[in-house]
């Protein structure tokens, strides 16, 4: 048997034993696609394992994620920090080798998979970036950014929309260096692919104005190496590779079928397999001698391929010390400047939406912090959210960091989390808030993930207006706080939007910025106390009789309801709590010096879901909220119809204190 197979012998059946041990896992993918990866492995992708955050390292993204024991065998054979021990571990708790692969749990792996489509996304993202890059950093004779990025999918993450969005959009970016290896076995967990996925994948992407390349038989590796090759050679356009495999390639009776998805082969199953291959060893978990030592010399090459890119950086160093520099500080996880201390950057007055505030921040910060990349979902003229100094990014403007991504609010979102997760940028979306919807799955993976992206959204309540309830957010804020290592930021007027800013540029993980269409005074107590997640804005002599707590343009009625009240000689204490994920990280004896225990009569006001709200409130308090559908109709007077008025606030108010 010839050293190439047997390495591939050695990927499968490392993974199908990991699967069998666990009793638990996907062995049909890694049957059938180890030759593909096993190809692109040792003979193209550029990474070595003792710098594996090498900067200008190609990317690998297993979209089909359920594959993972696959790229846990491919870790360990080549070289990362992932034993066999840990491979015995698969799915087990508080192991290096979870049931999908984890962003972050281990080096190699570069971005959280498993829900479908999302890594194709993901790898747009990558590709994005590296183009960009490139187009900033790289000089005549020094290509700093030189990298591709690959990946693995499966029917079923050409199935998801997501996928088609992104590929899309990297077909018309012209983004030559993504390549994308497509294991068309035509199985999905249901069976054939034919009664619900009888589409020309290939003429799909030839739409799309993607190369495509087909190989007919997935256990060709002279066939495969030749299409990555030919993919490699294009770099105008992104590629798509076909190639026909069988799910469980190899195992007896469950090849091609889809029993071999999604459990184990079982151990008489396994056992034939390894016979059919011509397996001779008896131990589980056995990696040939013949085998580490064959992946040893093309270690070493990968290992020669970096260590020249670093020698390159050191002469590029000296002969571009100003570009270097800018290199260091874009690839830094601190800012480039001193924003607490800079008076115009808090000095954000006037009566105005806080979109349009936020729009005013992001001008400030556009010469300021010159790694910030982004754009809307089609929606930049009323999120406010172009750097007005930036040129668009296009094939033919590659340096440009204003982003186009259309109508694609899901792909936008994946997208961004690929920018977040290759380094050397900061990443924004935007997008109206009610469409935080189709951008919730790729929210939760940032969440996961830990990927520093800024969300612009805007339009956040039924201050929308005339467009109506489809476009009016109710249940969202609430959503978007339920979801762990998510930060979600509502300010109330220009200097909290200053706040949100610089909390999102500076925080670990994810944050949304819910942002006003309507206009809104800049009252005079805000701040800087907004990094707190919530603070007091306005307070009394003495104990506070009553404690208002309000987020966003319901702050001002907040206000204007405790002058109602001081009317009537009630002390009402109020709070602005734009972050409630902020405000429960601050400690104990801050929290209780705004919220102090023993005033238990609270109202808590904001234009949405009450969901939330009661941790706050208590028992005895009461939330003025909007836990209905709005309307079609000018916004000053949907406010009024749903009760969002001083005089609601403060009768809301009085019927805590006298119950």
């Amino acid at each position: 048997m010839d050293l190439q197979q047997l390495t591939i012998n050695t990927i499968k059946f490392l993974s199908a034993d990991a699967i069998e041990k666990a009793k638990s896992g996907h062995p049909g993918l890694p049957f059938g696609a180890a030759p593909m990866a096993y190809t692109l492995w040792a003979n193209h992708l550029a990474i070595t394992a003792k710098h594996p955050k090498w900067p200008n390292r190609d990317r690998f993204v297993l979209s089909a994620g359920h594959g993972s024991s696959m790229l846990y065998a491919l870790l360990h054979l080549f070289g990362y920090d992932l034993s066999i021990e840990d491979l015995k571990a698969f799915r087990q708790l508080d192991s290096k080798t979870p049931g999908h692969p984890e962003y972050g749990i281990v080096p190699g792996v570069e971005t959280t998979t498993g829900p479908l489509g999302q890594g194709i996304a993901n790898a747009v993202g990558f590709a994005l970036a590296e183009n960009h890059l490139a187009a900033i950093f790289n000089r005549e004779g020094f290509p700093i950014y030189d990298h591709y990025t690959y990946v693995l999918c499966g029917d079923g993450c050409l199935m998801e929309g997501v996928s088609s969005e992104a590929a899309s959009l990297a077909g018309t970016m012209g983004l030559g260096k993504l390549i994308v290896l497509y294991d068309s076995n035509n199985i999905s967990i249901e069976g054939d692919t034919e009664t619900a996925f009888g589409e020309n994948v290939r003429m799909r992407f030839d739409a799309y104005g993607w190369q495509t390349l087909l190989v007919e038989d997935g256990r060709d590796v002279a066939a495969i190496d030749a299409a990555i090759t030919a993919a490699k050679a294009d770099l105008n356009r992104p590629t798509l590779i076909e190639i026909k495999t069988k799910i469980g390639a190899g195992a007896p009776t469950k090849e091609g079928k889809a029993s071999a998805h999604g459990e184990p082969l079982g151990a008489e199953e396994l056992a034939g397999a390894k016979k059919a291959a011509g397996w001779t060893y008896e131990e589980s978990f056995y990696v040939p001698q013949e085998v580490r030592d064959f992946l040893a010399g093309i270690l070493e090459e990968k290992e020669k391929t970096e260590q020249a890119w670093e020698a390159m950086f050191a002469q590029y160093r000296q002969a571009y010390p100003e570009l270097a520099k800018q290199w260091d500080s874009y690839h830094s996880d601190e800012l480039p400047v001193d924003l607490l201390n800079n008076e115009d950057f808090w000095h954000v007055e006037g009566k105005l939406a806080t979109r349009s505030s936020s729009e005013k921040v992001l001008q400030m910060l556009s010469p300021l912090v010159p790694n910030l990349m982004g754009g809307s979902a089609d929606l930049g003229p009323s999120n406010k959210s172009v750097m007005k100094d930036r040129a668009y990014y296009s094939s033919k403007t590659p340096e440009g960091s204003n982003v186009h991504f259309g109508v694609r609010e899901f792909a936008m979102t994946a997208i961004a989390s690929g920018l977040a997760l290759h380094g050397g940028l900061r990443p924004y979306i935007a997008g109206f808030f009610v469409f935080s919807d189709y951008m919730k799955a790729g929210l939760r993976m940032q969440a996961i993930m830990e990927a520093p992206v800024i969300s612009i959204l805007t339009h956040d309540s039924i201050g929308v207006g005339e467009d109506g309830p489809t476009h009016q957010p109710v249940e969202h804020l609430a959503a978007l706080r339920s979801m762990p290592g998510y930060t979600v930021i509502r300010p109330c007027d220009g200097h909290e939007t200053a706040a949100a800013w610089y909390l999102a540029l500076t925080r670990k993980g994810p944050t949304a910025l819910v942002l006003s269409r309507q206009n809104l005074e800049t009252l005079p107590t805000t701040g800087k106390g907004a990094l707190k997640g919530g603070y007091i804005v306005k307070d009394t002599d003495g104990k506070p009789d009553v404690i208002l707590i309000a987020t966003g343009s319901e702050v001002q009625l907040a206000m204007a309801g405790s002058d109602l009240l001081a009317e009537q000689g009630i002390k009402a204490r109020v709070v602005s709590m734009p972050s409630m994920e902020v405000f429960e990280e601050q400690d104990a004896v801050y929290r209780l010096s705004v919220l102090p225990d023993d005033v238990r009569a609270r109202v808590a006001v904001e234009a949405a879901s009450s969901f939330g709200w009661h941790k706050y409130v208590g028992l005895d308090g009461a939330v003025l909220s909007m836990d209905q559908f709005g309307a079609s109709a000018p916004a000053d007077q949907l406010m009024k119809k749903f009760g969002f008025t001083a005089q609601a606030v403060a009768e809301k108010a009085l019927s805590v204190l006298h119950r």
